[in-house]
């Protein structure tokens, strides 16, 4: 690439990219772009008065190889796409491309792992500290993470699930060496920085991702060592507005189960299609009082709503518990009828 003087900017390398490419090319680009950026785009395009062509080869050399290496990322992570560049364009020319590009893409720990088979992963890390196991599972699809934990000993389960929750922030250190790990086994890495995971929520999408058995297990061992915690994950795992994935003979059973007041008060903000599915499995004389009544009803207190969406949630699990009502669950819950 030529040297020059004055470097040009990134948006005076897209405005020269989108004249050189043309009207109905550059129409189509602007289609995925916000105002403001279509905004800025044109006003730069509208200074350039005239393209060098050596300037517009160059520009769009680097457009393709950066789309490149894009897609060798998709297809293998960064670790690859800088090997397969490095033999065409030379190490530092490829160097100069990843770096541009890895800090416009801000790419997860891990990457590469989201992309491996859970079974693979699993053969690979189940010997690991249970803190290294859940640094990894944090960062994995739900579902992954889901199939994972479900395979671990019981034993493990828990503490691995409380150590995800409890996680704030993590070394980039530390994550690299852990990567530096499974680069060894799975022959890729990746870049990072500070990255923040974990938490209360990343453990609710793992245990949705697991079978009742295994939830069951955790969430018991899990009362007994933070009891707090354990029940801060129960409120996540099921809220209100879920009743919408439920059967209607179990709606029925949790109709005929709750105050008439705790249904009311949490139908007052609840989506219309949490309301359509409690009339359809309503008598049609308490449907028609619930809808008279709702219309009618003033303004009320969210906390009271919370409360009572909360009193409802509760009856739930305790149905499921007693194996009144299904819930439906990864891990091999299906339900047949």
């Amino acid at each position: 690439m030529v040297r020059r003087e004055k470097e040009i900017t990134g948006k005076q390398k897209a405005a020269l990219l989108l004249i050189s490419l043309g009207p109905d090319v550059s129409a189509s680009v602007y289609k995925h772009l916000s105002e403001e950026e279509i905004e800025r785009l044109t006003l730069e395009i509208s200074s350039v008065k005239k393209v060098e062509s050596a300037l517009k080869e160059e520009v769009i050399e680097e457009f393709h190889n950066i789309a490149l290496a894009q897609d060798y990322i998709s297809q293998g992570g960064i670790g690859y796409a800088k090997t397969v560049l490095e033999k065409a364009l030379g190490k530092e020319h490829a160097q100069s491309i990843i770096n541009r590009l890895t800090s416009s893409l801000q790419v997860r720990p891990f990457d590469f792992a989201r992309r491996a088979d859970p079974a693979q992963l699993l053969n690979f890390i189940q010997n690991e500290h249970p803190q290294t196991i859940a640094l990894i599972l944090s960062y994995l699809d739900p579902e992954q993470a889901g199939i994972i934990l479900s395979s671990l000993p019981q034993e493990k389960q828990a503490d691995i699930a409380r150590r995800i929750a409890v996680m704030d922030s993590t070394s980039p250190d530390v994550i690299s060496e852990i990567e530096a790990v499974l680069e060894r086994k799975l022959s890729s890495t990746v870049a990072q920085d500070f990255s923040d995971t974990g938490g209360v929520d990343a453990v609710v999408d793992v245990l949705n991702g697991v079978d009742r058995a295994t939830e069951k297990t955790i969430l018991d061992a899990l009362e007994i060592q933070d009891p707090e915690l354990a029940e801060e994950i129960r409120k996540r795992m099921f809220v209100f507005e879920d009743i919408v994935t439920l059967d209607n003979l179990s709606i029925q059973r949790i109709i005929r189960e709750c105050e008439n007041d705790d249904l009311m008060l949490s139908m007052k903000v609840s989506s219309e299609e949490v309301k359509d599915i409690l009339f359809r499995n309503m008598s049609q004389r308490m449907a028609e009082t619930f809808k008279e009544e709702l219309e009618f009803m003033g303004p009320v207190r969210l906390r009271d709503v919370e409360e009572a969406q909360s009193r409802i949630v509760s009856t739930i699990r305790r149905l499921e518990d007693a194996g009144e009502i299904i819930i439906a669950r990864g891990g091999g819950d299906d339900i047949v009828v």
